[in-house]
């Protein structure tokens, strides 16, 4: 089942249980994801779903940071609507498992003692194996730190 129609099935859920504020959210990410594949004039692939949900996710939280802060309303509704959009992003990768990635980058270029010269090169291999399952400004931390 793609991802447009879990959307969909959950928003009519949540309309039949009288959820507004979810079935708000259901709606944005459901219109989100249909102007991607129109955009496309195909079906979007299961990445590209993914990406869409990242967008919001980014979208709601600039949203909520830019917020006055005399507007506890807006920001309970970006609330809200992260945690119906959390549902469907895929999951993040790690610390951890970012670090051994790297590790696994720098063994096949075969880079013995990483410095800061070489964060090119490994960001470009690095990046489409995580693309989608890890945050780029993390990632990019955690480069940093390891090429001193």
């Amino acid at each position: 089942m793609s991802m447009i129609d879990e959307v969909r099935s959950q928003m009519m859920t949540a309309m039949k249980n009288k959820e507004k504020d979810r079935k708000d959210a259901l709606s944005m990410l459901l219109s989100a994801l249909k102007n991607k594949a129109i955009d496309k004039r195909a079906d979007l692939t299961e990445a590209e779903e993914f990406e869409v949900v990242k967008k919001e996710i980014k979208q709601t939280k600039e949203t909520m940071e830019l917020a006055p802060a005399d507007r506890a309303d807006i920001k309970e509704a970006c609330e809200k609507r992260l945690a119906v959009y959390q549902e469907f992003a895929p999951e993040e990768m790690s610390e951890d498992a970012i670090r051994a990635e790297i590790q696994a980058v720098l063994s096949s270029l075969g880079i013995t003692e990483p410095s800061a010269k070489d964060k090119g090169k490994v960001m470009k291999e690095l990046m489409p194996k995580v693309k989608g399952r890890a945050d780029g400004g993390l990632v990019n931390k955690i480069v940093g730190e390891i090429l001193k």
